[in-house]
């Protein structure tokens, strides 16, 4: 199944300063990270962003938290996002069946959160190259697990052309800048 525009919705898991500098391929984690949500702000898709026991993690860091302006993270304390009844009311209210997660750890929160996701009928993608774990087997296995319990494993540039099946669009131009800048 293709993701659809209309029907989705992009979460992004944990990007906080205190994790964010232990993560292997940090800085290709969080570009990939902003250019999902920066394509998700300019088709209007709703975006849904965690922070995971801020009082000891620290808040999400500053590049991403101003990408997502008016937003408001959502805290928690539980691994899965769906552990937060604000989350899952969240979901609820967006009223979309298919998740596109981005985020940190991969084989923690991203994780728990894609599987718990399946289990409440969610169609459940994972960015591979917006997420990420400190250890890359950890991050590896993590992804291998999820794809074999349903979720459908994608990149941050697959997931932007197939929501925009075509060129030409208005949407497509509305992007195209940000298209440019993923491939060069």
């Amino acid at each position: 199944m293709m993701l659809e525009r209309d029907n989705m919705l992009l979460c992004v898991i944990d990007l906080q300063d205190g994790l964010l500098p232990k993560i292997a391929g940090t800085e290709s984690v969080l570009e990939q990270s902003l250019r999902l949500i920066r394509f998700a702000r300019l088709l209007e898709i709703p975006i849904l962003w965690t922070e995971q026991y801020p009082k000891g993690l620290g808040r999400t860091t500053e590049r991403v938290a101003a990408e997502l302006g008016e937003y408001e993270p959502i805290e928690k304390v539980a691994f899965s996002c769906f552990g937060s009844a604000e989350f899952v009311e969240a979901v609820e209210a967006a009223e979309r069946d298919q998740i596109l997660v981005a985020g940190i750890e991969t084989h923690v929160c991203v994780m728990q959160t894609v599987l718990a996701g399946i289990e409440m009928d969610y169609d459940m993608y994972v960015a591979r190259d917006a997420v990420g774990s400190r250890k890359p087997d950890d991050a590896g296995v993590a992804l291998e697990r999820m794809q074999v319990e349903g979720a459908t494993v994608v990149t941050a540039e697959m997931a932007i052309f197939e929501i925009l099946r075509a060129a030409g669009t208005p949407e497509f131009k509305k992007v195209l800048p940000l298209i440019k800048q993923i491939t060069g």
